[in-house]
């Protein structure tokens, strides 16, 4: 399993917009072939910075998303919202403790 997490922050007067846009995909993007979890933080200082975590089958699964349509539409709409370039990166779990 591959652990993605993407850092991005938002300029104050797009984080309704880029809610709405994640609000219509979410569904899309979790369902995508490959996909097992997502989840959408919010810094608890900084509310206009947010963060995704998902979890894929594979970087394979991964790299399929960020090619297929869905990607490049929400992308190319959410990266014109932003304040700072994003910053992502992929992990894998080593342990959880109970």
């Amino acid at each position: 399993m591959l652990i993605r997490v993407v850092r991005m922050t938002f300029r104050e007067e797009a984080v309704e917009a880029f809610l709405e846009n994640f609000e219509a995909n979410k569904q899309k993007i979790r369902n995508f072939p490959g996909c097992s979890h997502l989840e959408l933080w919010q810094d608890e200082n900084n509310k206009n910075i947010f963060m995704t975590y998902s979890h894929w089958q594979s970087e394979e699964s991964l790299n399929q998303y960020r090619d297929s349509q869905l990607f490049k539409s929400v992308w190319s709409f959410t990266k014109t919202l932003f304040a700072e370039k994003p910053v992502a990166f992929s992990s894998k779990k080593i342990q959880k403790l109970p």
